[in-house]
């Protein structure tokens, strides 16, 4: 395989100006340190950052000549869970599984178990196919691990 056409060491969390690109991924492939990753004009892009991070939909990635390229959230297989959703929401979190609130639905990727759960608990499931945006933690953090955005954040409390 040739070399990538580009290579970004940098990142923030929304545009600055035009995209010089953009690249589509799914909830799992935005979380990455170093990875290969694919353009829609078919451009190959090397990712290749300091520490592991957890990139959300409207993020940019820098290139190396300063060129930003577009993170947006690939459609994907989920659960649209309807029903009591202040009640079902605690129990999605209580089991610290991403959860995106669209207006009076809740999404969720698919799990079985997650299903079968919520079910038990009076809820409407149903199947869907779209972009999944999950809703940062309570520190601004989309998932449980470290981040950096170039930016000093204050310290953070420990979890009992």
């Amino acid at each position: 395989m040739s070399a990538p056409d580009l290579t970004s060491r940098a990142y923030h969390d929304h545009a600055h100006a035009t995209p010089a690109g953009r690249v589509v991924l799914d909830y799992e492939s935005r979380f990455l340190r170093r990875r290969v990753l694919t353009l829609e004009d078919g451009r190959r892009l090397l990712v290749d950052l300091a520490q592991t991070v957890s990139l959300d939909h409207g993020s940019v990635l820098v290139t190396e000549d300063g060129a930003e390229i577009a993170v947006e959230a690939a459609p994907e297989p989920l659960y649209a869970v309807t029903g009591d959703i202040v009640r079902l929401a605690w129990h999605i979190g209580n089991r610290h599984t991403p959860c995106q609130i669209d207006g009076t639905r809740l999404l969720i990727r698919r799990d079985h178990v997650m299903r079968d759960m919520l079910a038990r608990l009076g809820a409407e499931v149903a199947e869907v196919t779209a972009p999944f945006v999950p809703e940062g933690g309570a520190y601004g953090h989309g998932r449980t691990h470290g981040h950096d955005h170039s930016h000093a954040h204050g310290p953070e409390p420990h979890e009992h």
